[in-house]
């Protein structure tokens, strides 16, 4: 559980900054940024699995995918939903839709935990719940003041329940996992990258500072994505989804701060309810942790 809560957070960190980090790459686009994030996840992933000796995994399931033909289908539709949302992820920061985005995760642990109470049976604990209404409270506030969500919004609400379920119905290795998704964007990033106006050695040549700041983004892309799937797998649905609230907090004020969003004033009484249900969270962890009972040496 503290595993699991600790790859959450760090996750979370790591999003909020690649979020601004699209802003720096100039003159590269939100597409442009999603080909390299896919392109230079696949050395990332192969150092991480050859450093958690991990193949093993990865063969285990290249062997599934010869003899069971679903499951190559469900790889294709997981590669397909993730990639979605790396490609949004990276195009929104740069063409106002920072908050809307933002929204969308504040909503989806929401999502999350109906999902894990409705599919999975899961129980929420009398904190969670609490958290759960706080939560409901900031979102009904939404939608009375708006109306509607962007469809923005939506992609990030309705897209990430039906990946993380279905890579928790196949049993995947989380490192396993996302190097067959990264595996089967590739194509579709090459094209990107090689469908540009400007071509790739152009916009390099033209900003020397590319050569660095392009694998970073590798880095930091394929840490945080580690941590949020392992993290997935560590803790019940219900937990992994409220614990998600600290990610959009971050991607809020990433929004605000430094991309310089308008909040008006009614907005805030959204944001308020939403960050009072993860501070309640953050309460819920820190006694779960200290119910559980001291390790004993051998």
């Amino acid at each position: 559980m503290k595993q699991g809560v600790g790859l959450s957070v760090l996750s979370s960190v790591l999003f909020a900054a690649l979020y601004y980090y699209a802003t720096v790459l100039e003159p590269l686009s939100g597409f442009s940024i999603f080909g390299w994030r896919v392109v230079l996840a696949l050395p990332v992933l192969a150092l991480l699995l050859s450093r958690s000796r991990a193949w093993g995994e990865v063969h285990a399931l290249h062997g599934r995918i010869l003899s069971e033909w679903r499951l190559c289908v469900a790889l294709v539709v997981s590669g397909a939903l993730i990639g979605v949302q790396l490609l949004l992820f990276m195009w929104a920061p740069l063409h106002g839709y920072a908050l809307d985005v933002s929204m969308g995760y504040f909503l989806l642990p929401l999502a999350m935990v109906i999902a894990g109470r409705v599919i999975y049976g899961e129980r929420l604990t009398p904190l969670q719940q609490a958290a759960v209404v706080l939560a409901a409270i900031g979102v009904l506030h939404e939608l009375i003041r708006v109306g509607s969500f962007s469809w923005a919004t939506a992609v990030v609400v309705f897209g990430y329940p039906p990946y993380f379920m279905l890579r928790r119905r196949l049993r995947m290795n989380a490192l396993a996992g996302l190097w067959f998704d990264m595996l089967l964007l590739t194509p579709i990033a090459l094209w990107v990258l090689g469908a540009q106006e400007t071509s790739v050695i152009e916009q390099f040549s033209g900003r020397p500072s590319l050569w660095i700041l392009v694998p970073l983004l590798g880095v930091i892309s394929s840490t945080a994505l580690v941590c949020y799937l392992a993290a997935s797998r560590r803790l019940p649905l219900g937990l992994f989804g409220l614990l998600g609230y600290v990610e959009p907090v971050l991607l809020f004020w990433v929004a605000f701060l430094l991309l310089e969003e308008p909040v008006s004033a009614q907005e805030w009484w959204t944001y308020l309810p939403i960050w009072a249900a993860v501070l309640l969270m953050v309460v819920e962890g820190g006694l779960a942790l200290r119910r559980r009972p001291p390790a004993r040496g051998r």
